[in-house]
Parts: C-alpha cells; structure tokens; sequence
C-alpha cells in the first residue's frame, strides 16, 4: 500500500552516464589493472631474488662453518701433538726449542688460515650479492 504523498514510490527515471564518464572510468580501471599487474611482477621478482639471495648466503654460510670446523679440529689436533711431544723431552733446552718451534708453526698456519677464512667471506658476499645486482640491473635497463 502506497499512499500519494510516499516520495519513495514515484516513478524513477534510469540514470544514464554520459559516454565520455564511462569512457574515462574505463581508461582508469584498465589502468589500475594494468599497474597492478606490474606491481605484482616486481613483488614476484623481488620475492624470487630475495630467496635466491637467502638460498646463497646460508650455502655461504654453511661453507664458511664447515672450513672453521676443518681448522678447529686441525688445530686441536696439533696443540695435542705438541703436548705429548712435550711430555717427551729430556731437557729444558728440547722443551724450548719444541715450544719455539710449535709457536712459528702455529703462527704460520693461523695466518694461512685467516687469510684462507678472508678469502672464503669475500667470496661468499660476492655470490650473496649477485642476485641482488641482476635483479637491479633488470629494473635499471627499463628505467633507462
């Protein structure tokens, strides 16, 4: 039951948009779409790049742990050859120039060692970065 005076029940004329608004609408919804899609494309190139950057530095990693173990346990056993050598000597003089000996030995391999650890992080962090650079050269080359 409509009475006369309900405002609500008079006759609606359909709304009509003019072409021009709906052209414009349409222009921006394909916009959108169109920066979401490259929005996404780099979300997902970002993601693979960050993994591969995580996949290489705990690989690093674990080469990096696996050569301090590898001079740990050739250290460890040196020190204990020393020490049953010196358990060994006869004299004071045979102890000091064991212990001298031992010392210029164990100087020399930690530097080796060192030297060999440096050259196993620098490595590490170069392949660690590289994705990371790929990835920026990619983006770059189309900005340019």
């Amino acid at each position: 039951m409509t009475s006369s005076t309900d405002r609500f029940s008079a006759s609606i004329t359909p709304f009509e948009v003019p072409e021009q608004m709906r052209a414009f609408a349409e222009k921006g919804v394909s916009q959108a779409r169109d920066n979401y899609a490259k929005f996404k494309d780099a979300a997902e190139t970002h993601n693979g790049t960050m993994e591969a950057v995580f996949t290489t530095a705990s690989k690093g990693a674990s080469e990096y742990t696996a050569k301090l173990m590898e001079f740990l346990k050739a250290n460890t056993t040196s020190t204990l050859d020393f020490a049953q050598e010196l358990f060994g000597v006869k004299t004071p003089a045979e102890a000091m120039e064991l212990w001298t000996s031992h010392s210029r030995k164990s100087f020399e391999t930690f530097s080796a060692q060192a030297k060999e650890l440096a050259e196993l992080g620098q490595k590490v962090a170069t392949e660690t970065v590289e994705p990371i650079k790929t990835s920026a050269s990619k983006y770059y080359k189309l900005a340019a």
